[in-house]
């Protein structure tokens, strides 16, 4: 790594890190320009870990110890500016004090996640960068093999996702699925059941999955207000849904993940 100090905010230097407003984010190109942002040293030091590559990196001088060892094996410059900087450069306050621009690893084949897989989550078009940051820690910490991501499901490499996450979206093996039936073809192919997280007349407890689960099992989960597609519906083997009480019809869904993956769990 070479230390650079910031003079201008206005550098094309520190492009990649300009205005990053969770608004912009939503609407930048990212995927084409094969970057992601990762913020605080300990989402920067697990994105390496994993194996990601980073480009460039801006932080207050204080983060630099602590990120020293990791960033010394690349070739890269490291812009240190103080925090009025970072806010003109970044449009917001960083709290976490470091930023880091990575290259985006290619997704893997759905099929080769699938091979190796025994519970996998499937998240179908949730928009809300938040939830999909805090499901993949929920996955993280309870124990599913992998996501899957519907082709218009937030991206979890957007900076908000990824600081949600607490970086175990570097943890966390995950991939985008195609549409459904083609999804469903996919993952019948490789012997999953599928469960949809859903209200309906026709759905059975969570109680009664958890107590005798598939052997193979992806749990379906969808956007907040919309929920489930109704393909999603027809590929599913049980609509399932979490019990209840004082008139609460359903949960958040990153919170509606996290109590599924632990009741699914308890078998493990």
């Amino acid at each position: 790594m070479h230390i650079e100090r910031v003079r201008d905010a206005a550098s094309d230097t520190v492009a990649d890190y300009a205005r990053l407003t969770d608004v912009t984010l939503r609407s930048v190109n990212e995927p084409e320009r094969g970057l992601y942002i990762a913020e605080s040293a300990r989402v920067i030091r697990r994105a390496i870990a994993a194996g990601h590559r980073p480009r460039s990196v801006l932080m207050e001088e204080k983060w630099l110890p602590g990120l020293q060892e990791a960033l010394a094996p690349f070739d890269i410059p490291v812009h240190l500016a103080d925090p009025d900087q970072l806010e003109a450069i970044t449009g917001y306050r960083v709290h976490r004090g470091a930023l880091a621009a990575f290259e985006r690893p290619e997704l893997p084949d759905p099929a080769e996640l699938l091979a190796g897989a025994r519970r996998v989550v499937v998240l179908e078009d949730i928009v809300d960068h938040t939830n999909v940051g805090a499901i993949f820690r929920s996955v993280a910490a309870l124990g599913a093999d992998a996501v899957f991501i519907s082709p218009r499901c937030a991206d979890p490499l957007y900076r908000r996702s990824v600081r949600v996450s607490m970086g175990t979206v570097f943890q966390v093996p995950w991939t985008r699925l195609p549409e459904w039936p083609e999804a469903e073809r996919m993952l019948r192919a490789h012997d999953f059941a599928i469960a949809a997280l859903a209200l309906a007349d026709e759905a059975v407890s969570l109680r009664a999955l958890a107590a005798d689960p598939p052997a193979r099992l992806a749990v379906v989960f969808g956007a907040e207000g919309d929920g489930l597609s109704r393909n999603a519906l027809a590929a599913a083997d049980t609509v399932v849904t979490i019990p209840m009480s004082h008139g609460v019809d359903s949960l958040n869904v990153a919170a509606a993940a996290a109590v599924v993956l632990y009741a699914l769990s308890a078998d493990d």
